[in-house]
C-alpha cells in the first residue's frame, strides 16, 4: 500500500511567494498532474532556463502567475500520458514543448498538445529543452517583427547565450549577414562558429567603432537587442536607413534622443513570444522543425544543473560573466 501511495507524487520546484532566487523550493511531494483534454502528460528529462522566469519569479513582471506555482516552459522528455482527443502524440514518443500547463522545473509537466512537438533523433533531450523560448523567440524576432530578407545584415547584440546562438543560426540560414556581440573570447569563438561572419567583444571600449569601421557608411539592417537599458542609444546610431531594432531583453529604463530615429526613419520594435498568435506560433514550428531536418539547427547547451541547484542556476544566469549556450535543469 505504501508504494502505491508514493508513486503519484514527484519532485517539484515550487514558488510560494514572489521574491529572489531563494524563493524558490523544492519539494518532493507534488502530486502528479493528470493530463485533461488535449493535454499530455510529460516525464522531464532536461528543462530550459530562461531570463524571463527570474523576472516572474522576481514578482516585478507583467504577467503574474497564480501562487504557488512551478516555473519552466522549455521542457524535453517522454510523453507518459496522453488526455482524451489527443492523436498526434502516444506514450513513449520524444517530444519538446513551448509551454507548460503545470511547470517545467520538475519531474513530471502536463502541457497542451497544441505547444508539444516531436523531438528529432537528432537531438539530445538537453539540446531539446533549448529549443523553445530562444528559437521561437528568434525567428520571431527575425522575420514576423523584424521582416528580415535574405542580403540584409542583421546584428546579434548579446549573441553568445540562448536567444543569441538561435538567432545566429537561423540568420545565417535563411541568408543574413550576421554580426555577433559576446562579452568573452570563448563566447565570440561560439558566435563564430554558429553562423557569423564576425564577432565584436563588447567588454570592449571602442567595440561600437569597431561595428562602425566594419559596416561602413551603410549600418546594419536590423538589430537585435538582449539588453535594450544598455544599449538601445547606441543601437539606433549603428542603423541603416529604415533599420530596426528588435528589443528582445530589457532589465530597466534607459534615456534615448528620438531624433536618432528620425535621421534615418527607424524603428524601435518589441518582441513577446507570449503574444504570438496560434497560426505565428505554427509558422515558426514550421521554420524550426525543417531546420533541425535540415541539420543548421543545433541548439548549443551551455551550464547544466540538477534541480537541487534550481537557486544557483537563477541566480548565474543574471549575474555569470558571460553566457555561453543555454542554461538547462537536468531532474
Amino acid at each position: 500500500v505504501a508504494m502505491a501511495a508514493t508513486r503519484n507524487v514527484m519532485r517539484a520546484v515550487r514558488v510560494l511567494e514572489f521574491g529572489g532566487p531563494e524563493v524558490l523550493k523544492l519539494q518532493s511531494d507534488v502530486l502528479i498532474p493528470d493530463p485533461k483534454e488535449n493535454q499530455v502528460l510529460i516525464k522531464v528529462h532536461a528543462c530550459g532556463v530562461n531570463p524571463v522566469e527570474t523576472y516572474i519569479r522576481s514578482g516585478n513582471y507583467a504577467r503574474k502567475p497564480a501562487l504557488p506555482y512551478t516555473p519552466g516552459s522549455d521542457v524535453a522528455g517522454v510523453i507518459e500520458g496522453v488526455g482524451e482527443h489527443v492523436t498526434a502524440f502516444k506514450k513513449g514518443d520524444r517530444v519538446f514543448t513551448t509551454g507548460t500547463i503545470s511547470g517545467g522545473y520538475a519531474d513530471y509537466t502536463v502541457a497542451a498538445a497544441s505547444s508539444v512537438f516531436p523531438l528529432s533523433d537528432k537531438l539530445d533531450f538537453r539540446q531539446g529543452a533549448a529549443i523553445g523560448i530562444p528559437y521561437f523567440t528568434a525567428y520571431r524576432a527575425l522575420f514576423q517583427k523584424g521582416r528580415a530578407k535574405a542580403g540584409e545584415s542583421v546584428l546579434v547584440h548579446g549573441a553568445s547565450g540562448g536567444v543569441g546562438i538561435a538567432t545566429c543560426q537561423i540568420a545565417r540560414a535563411c541568408g543574413l549577414k550576421v554580426l555577433g556581440t559576446a562579452g568573452t573570447e570563448e563566447g565570440m569563438n561560439m558566435v563564430l562558429r554558429n553562423g557569423a561572419h564576425q564577432a565584436f567583444n563588447h567588454r570592449e571600449d571602442n567595440y561600437v567603432d569597431k561595428i562602425k569601421e566594419y559596416t561602413g557608411m551603410e549600418g546594419v539592417d536590423i538589430i537585435i537587442e538582449m539588453l535594450s537599458n544598455i544599449n538601445l542609444a547606441t543601437d539606433l546610431q549603428l542603423l541603416s536607413y529604415a533599420g530596426r531594432v528588435l528589443v528582445v531583453g530589457c532589465r530597466g529604463p534607459i534615456e534615448i534622443n528620438p531624433r536618432d530615429t528620425m535621421s534615418k526613419e527607424s524603428s524601435i520594435i518589441g518582441v513577446s513570444l507570449f503574444l504570438a498568435t496560434e497560426e505565428e506560433r505554427h509558422e515558426c514550428a514550421t521554420a524550426l522543425l525543417d531546420g533541425i531536418e535540415a541539420g543548421w539547427l543545433k541548439p548549443i547547451v551551455g551550464s547544466e544543473y540538477p534541480l537541487e541547484k534550481v537557486v544557483k542556476a537563477h541566480e548565474d544566469i543574471i549575474h555569470s560573466s558571460g553566457a555561453r549556450g543555454k542554461m538547462v535543469l537536468l531532474p
